[in-house]
Formats: C-alpha cells, structure tokens, sequence
C-alpha cells in the first residue's frame, strides 16, 4: 500500500518512494539530557514510532536514528549548579529518557549516536564547510555564513532580511552577518571541551546533528523528523551546513514535523507552572493511556492536555481490553491480518485519529461477533499504532502509584462469595466498598467476579 507524507520543506502530501527500498534511513532529533522531559516532548518519539512500525512493515531494511544531545550550555549550567561532571548529569537523563519512552511503548533506534562521541567528525565537517568557503573563524569561533547559502529559509519560509530586520537580540561583534550561526565555540577551563585547529572549544548544537545524520546514514537520508518548534533555526541550519558541506547534495528528502502540544489550551511553560514530566506522569496513569491521548490527535496539528482527555484515553483502553479480555481464545495458528482501513489510514500521511477510529470499529465487530479471527484482527492493527500488546488482566490491575496486594484482594473476593452465599447482601456490600476504597473495582459475572484497579 503507497505510503504519502507531507513534506514541510515542498509543502506538498506526496507518495513515499526511497531513494533505496533496500535501505530506508530516517533521523529524529532527539533529547538535550539535562533534565526530565516533559509530556510534550514525548509527542514526536510516539508518533514517529508508528512511522517506523509502518515503513519496516513495507521494507525489509529501515534504518532509524534519533540522537542524545550530550554537550550543551544547559548541561553545563545543571553540572555547575550540582557541583558533578557533565556526564554525571547526561547519563543519568539519557538513561531516564529511554526507560520514559520504552514505558511509552516506543522501540529504541536502531542508532543512538552522542554528540561527544563524533568530535572528530563534527570537527571535520567544520572543515569542509571552512574549504568550500561557508564558514569563517572568527575570534576562536568558527561560523557558518549565512548569505553563502541563497537557499537559506526555504524550509520555514523565511527571508534573511526580514529576519534581519525582525532581530531583537545584540549581534556578536565578530559576526559578518547577524543571521550567521555558530558551528564552534571556544571554551574556558572550567567547561567542557576538545581540541580542535581553532582552539580548544566544543560544537554549536546545530553541527552535531548533521555531523552524527551524516556518520550513520549517509550525506542524503530520506526522512528528517522534529518538533515545529526545530523547524527554524535548527533544521534550517542542519539543511544548509549539510548540503554546503557535500557539494550541494540534497540533505533530506522529506521533513516531518509534528505540532506542539498545550496544557488545557495553554503553551506548556515553567512560568505558568503546567510542564508535565514524563517521568511523573507514568506513575499517575496507565502509560499505554498517555500513548493514546499522544495520538488521537494527527501529527501536523496542535494537540491538547487535559484530565478529559485522558480519562477518555483510559475509558478506551478499558472498553478495548474488555474485548480482548471477553472474547474468545485466539489460537497461536489465527492469522493476525492488519485491517486495510487501518494500515490505509496510517499511510495516508500518518493520520492516525482515523486508525483508531477504525480500530474502535474493529472492536465493536470483535464484541458483537466474538470470533477468534475478529479478536486476531484487533490486536494486529492495533500493534500498528503500539497499542493493546498486554495481557488484559495486566491492563486492569495496573494504574495504582501504590502495590496492588492481590492476595489481601481475593481474601475479600472470598469472602465476599461466603457472603453472597449465606445472603448476607449487607456484607457484600461493605467487601465492595472496602475495596473501592483500596482502588479496586469489582466486576460480576456469570462464571466468576473480575476485579481492576481504578486508573482515574
């Protein structure tokens, strides 16, 4: 089935052809570790994963970086402030990121290149651009011109002048342009640094990322993935340091940006007090639940936090599992075929509000005709998205920050059938309320009672 994205730098909805079906090379910028991340910054990790679910679906050989961004002015602003190395701090938040977005359900790269690690080949592509006269040191700086570049601002529509004309901040006196950007910068002896023909110093943030894409992938990937919010300066710089320093070689053949996400119609800021961290929020709620919420909306667009949604997110996930948990046994020689409707969806510019309004769909077919092949249908369209692949029960005993005590829960269960038994409904009632209280909902059936534990 043909795949089309939209690529933010034509600003066309065209079909996916690689320049290798062999080898399909996709980059997505990845975390600055010195902190937490927070709920927004999960959005581009979750939505790309489907991405790639999708195209190693189609190719046999898709090769997918997203990098760590270790040396930076705000880990060395964290290392100063906590009195430790830079690397306490970037491992420490590296390690944090990947147990965050695995719990999200988000594969890990193929390649997770560090910028400390490709010194030297940042180093060298400095000096490719310096050679083929696009960059120029200046007072142990060495920067990219600017006007050497006319395609400069193609990708976010911007023209040099207006953004000259739009400056607010002091240009540095050793800039020939003040839209010319760092590639390296000189460091004192209490921070971070490398040698380097210009001095001792390390790498603008820019550079990294087009020196490690170029490393791993090759000098033209086919997908360059990021927040909006990369579009301009980073990846319009990445574009034109990229092609000046190959010759003019097209960089990426398609850019992918997914939109910002608000707090209940708010911008996510510190000042306002509403940045939610990854961290915290999967003990708060069910992680597959945030997953959902991060994909109800399409990429391109805004998407909004609120406690609605994410109740609504969990009430889904509830009435999916229910399916799974009801219906029939699905034996190991069930086909898991993938709904058309869903893998069309998903391949029609990753537009996954339909996939999941496809996928509930499919849930009310499993419901209604409870057969092992609709039950099997489910699951594998589902997997698409990264969504329903536990066991249901584990689904409904898990959302509690607190251990659930499964054996001081069926001792009441226990008791609670003597009760019914002996028709002492007055007891039974009271087990059900001692166990609401614990945050566990009972549910009757004809064979047997099921318990769960209440996500929100």
């Amino acid at each position: 089935m043909p795949i089309t994205l939209y690529n933010s730098l034509t600003r066309t909805n065209d079909t996916f052809v690689p320049l290798d079906p062999q080898r399909v090379t996709m980059y997505l910028c990845g975390p600055t570790v010195y902190n937490y991340v927070h709920i927004g910054n999960a959005r581009g990790p979750v939505v790309f994963d489907v991405l790639v679910r999708l195209l190693r679906k189609n190719y046999p050989n898709v090769v997918f970086a997203r990098n760590i961004t270790d040396v930076d002015d705000k880990i060395n602003a964290a290392a100063a402030q906590q009195q430790v190395p830079i690397q306490v701090i970037t491992e420490r938040f590296a390690d944090a990121y990947r147990q965050d977005m695995a719990a999200l359900g988000v594969a890990p790269p193929d390649i997770e290149p560090c910028a400390t690690a490709h010194i030297h080949t940042i180093v060298e592509m400095i000096e490719q651009l310096l050679a083929r006269g696009h960059a120029y040191v200046a007072e142990g700086h060495v920067l990219f011109d600017v006007p050497s570049y006319p395609q400069y601002g193609e990708l976010s529509g911007r023209d040099t002048e207006e953004m000259l004309a739009g400056a607010r901040v002091e240009v540095a006196p050793y800039k020939r342009h003040p839209t010319d950007f760092v590639l390296w910068k000189p460091s004192s002896d209490e921070l971070p640094g490398w040698d380097s023909p210009w001095g001792r110093g390390r790498p603008g943030w820019h550079i990294e990322c087009s020196a490690m894409t170029a490393a791993h992938l090759g000098e033209t990937i086919d997908i360059h993935a990021g927040g909006v919010d990369l579009q301009f300066p980073h990846h319009e710089n990445e574009i034109a340091q990229s092609t000046c320093a190959h010759g003019g070689r097209l960089f990426a053949r398609w850019w992918l940006h997914n939109g910002l996400l608000s707090f209940e119609g708010r911008k996510m800021s510190k000042s306002l007090g509403n940045v939610l961290l990854v961290h915290e929020l999967v003990q708060r709620y069910p992680a597959e639940a945030l997953r959902l919420l991060l994909l109800r909306g399409h990429y391109r667009q805004p998407l909004d936090w609120s406690e609605h949604a994410i109740t609504q997110a969990i009430q889904t996930l509830d009435g999916w599992y229910r399916v799974l948990r009801d219906g029939p046994t699905v034996p190991e020689t069930t086909p898991r075929r993938i709904h058309p409707a869903v893998e069309a969806a998903l391949s029609d510019d990753l537009n996954t509000p339909l996939a999941l309004a496809e996928l509930s769909a499919l849930a009310d077919r499993a419901r209604t005709e409870a057969s092992a092949e609709a039950v099997a249908e489910l699951v594998a369209s589902a997997a698409l998205l990264g969504l329903l692949q536990q066991e249901p029960e584990a689904w409904f005993r898990q959302g509690s920050q607190q251990a659930v005590d499964e054996a001081r829960i069926e001792a009441l269960l226990a008791e609670r059938r003597e009760a019914r038994a002996a028709r002492n409904f007055a007891r039974a009632d009271a087990i059900r309320d001692e166990l609401a209280a614990l945050g566990i909902a009972i549910e009757d059936g004809a064979q047997q009672t099921r318990w769960s534990v209440i996500k929100a």
